[in-house]
């Protein structure tokens, strides 16, 4: 039993007349009676009465039309939902991001896709850098956005992009003495207690605070150690000590803090999006338009790793050629 056997039957049902469901269905009468009568016998039962008064169905006919549109009406639904998937309309996306990514660009970003795709289902993990490159490698994730250029095992796999660059920041509370002043020095920094983020999930930026301070200095093994920036303005809000944390924390600084540079200018690891190279899903290619509709530049720079990804699973790979190569 085809789908069109099916329409076949509907159609005869609704316009009680083999001469106008055939030409509702775009095909001869008598070619239409042939089908209905192979169906009849493959139902193994009556479905159709032929009356003075027009073709009305049996009781088993009845039965038979309550399934059969039913069938239809699911067979299009499926049409239906699968071209909406193949634009990306539905599914599932899985990603990952580090804390400062909240402040900026993924605000916009989410808000966004999430008004443009609301039947896609984001799926959402607050994590480190080394964690979400480990996850989006094994499959875990869709999309990752962490500090600097993926590492470690199976990262070469992945393409990445900057979507933000970032500098370093101190925060203070209102009443702190240094409060008021545009820069901090790093040798105001070393007299202070610390408040910054741990040094194991992200150690591109522990690398460059030790490098600021000094190899020697005791500041950063006494500093207080908070989650993410969210923290670490809360704790230097309520007087704890000096907060370090990336420029991007002025788009949400609270009230009760006061920001400012610090000197030596320290550039931060780059807020990096990445994904699997070889994914092909639709909603991954909705949530990268969405970046590159959002994010100043990224664009240009996605299209040209999205190219370089595709040239290579055509090449043998070159001598040198590695994780951090084009990142």
């Amino acid at each position: 039993m085809e789908a069109r056997h099916l329409r076949y039957a509907v159609a005869l049902a609704d316009h009680g007349s083999f001469r106008r469901a055939a030409a509702a269905v775009g095909i001869a009468q008598p070619p239409l009676s042939k089908q209905i009568a192979a169906l009849e016998r493959e139902v193994g039962a009556r479905l159709f009465d032929r009356t003075a008064r027009g073709v009305v169905p049996t009781a088993a006919g009845d039965a038979f039309l309550t399934r059969a549109r039913r069938s239809l009406a699911e067979a299009s639904a499926a049409a239906i939902d699968a071209a909406r998937a193949d634009r990306g309309e539905t599914g599932r996306l899985s990603l990952g991001f580090v804390a400062s990514a909240l402040l900026d660009p993924l605000p916009v970003v989410l808000s966004r896709f999430g008004a443009q795709r609301p039947d896609v289902r984001l799926v959402l993990h607050e994590m480190s850098t080394s964690r979400s490159t480990s996850a989006l490698v094994a499959g875990e994730l869709d999309v990752a956005v962490g500090l600097g250029p993926p590492r470690g095992t199976g990262a070469e796999s992945l393409v990445s992009v900057t979507i933000g660059r970032d500098r370093l920041v101190a925060v203070v509370a209102r009443t702190h003495p240094y409060a008021g002043q545009r820069t901090i020095t790093s040798e105001q920094l070393r007299s202070q207690q610390l408040i910054v983020a741990p040094g194991e999930d992200e150690p591109a930026v522990a690398v460059g605070l030790r490098r600021l301070l000094g190899p020697e200095s005791w500041t950063l093994e006494a500093a207080t150690v908070a989650r993410d920036v969210h923290t670490i303005a809360g704790l230097a809000a309520c007087g704890v000590g000096v907060g370090l944390g990336p420029s991007r924390m002025r788009l949400n600084a609270r009230p009760d803090v006061w920001l400012c540079d610090v000197a030596p200018r320290t550039q931060l690891p780059d807020l990096t999006l990445s994904f699997r190279a070889g994914d092909r899903s639709r909603v991954l290619d909705s949530f990268l338009n969405t970046v590159r509709d959002n994010c100043p530049d990224v664009g240009r720079a996605l299209d040209q790793r999205l190219e370089r990804s595709t040239a290579s699973d055509h090449e043998p790979p070159r001598r040198g050629d590695g994780p951090g190569r084009d990142r």
